[in-house]
């Protein structure tokens, strides 16, 4: 049986970055002609250009605060944050662009993108409740041991999808309200939640360097 941390490595292999990933969705929109694509392709080519203009418009509005720069200005050793994403992912597109600006904040960390529908055997070690929910971020040591998992989306907009399931409300409606709230938060929640399993981290870290 193939080793969870071999796959990983095998996979970390092929990631690409940031600007790779946007370059990736700008051109899956310029290939296909909208005129040609079935109800389904026509459904997923929309989703990518207005996903490219949420990520556009939270590159603009977000900014690190004081406190995820003193966080973050602790890690001290090489760390590797790889996002399983896809690029028709509203959910992606509202938090990857904080993702993106929280690891540019220290030089020990490296940033990579995988597409979960490429690479099944990586998110099927990710699962949210049994399914393949994405974005998945999960931060690896030097040695690819798992320091923290987030996503696919943050505590707030969970609770918001959630109570609106329970109200019998379509899909259409829930995520117009979903990236209401989204942009209304501008990227914080997702900023604090990362902030805290990382804070953590180096904490329990550090706990364990004074007794060693």
């Amino acid at each position: 049986m193939i080793e969870k941390k071999e796959i990983i490595s095998d996979r970390l292999a092929n990631a690409i970055n940031y600007q790779q990933l946007k370059e990736l969705t700008e051109n899956n929109i310029r290939s296909n002609n909208p005129d040609f694509l079935n109800e389904m392709e026509r459904a997923y080519y929309e989703y990518r250009k207005l996903n490219l203009a949420r990520m556009s418009r939270l590159e603009k509005v977000y900014k690190p605060t004081e406190e995820a720069l003193k966080v973050i200005s602790r890690i001290n050793s090489p760390q590797t944050w790889l996002v399983i994403t896809e690029d028709w992912c509203g959910d992606s597109a509202q938090t990857i662009p904080v993702i993106f600006a929280l690891a540019s904040l220290n030089s020990n960390i490296e940033l990579k993108f995988l597409l979960r529908d490429d690479n099944p055997d990586l998110m099927n070690l990710y699962l949210t409740g049994g399914k393949r929910s994405i974005p998945k971020l999960i931060v690896y040591d030097n040695s690819l041991n798992e320091i923290l998992l987030w996503g696919p989306r943050p505590a707030a907009a969970k609770a918001i999808a959630e109570e609106l399931i329970r109200k019998g409300v379509n899909k259409q409606e829930m995520t117009k309200q979903i990236h209401f709230w989204y942009a209304k938060d501008g990227g914080y929640s997702t900023e604090r939640e990362i902030i805290k399993l990382l804070d953590k981290n180096l904490m329990t870290n550090l706990k364990e360097q004074s007794f060693s």
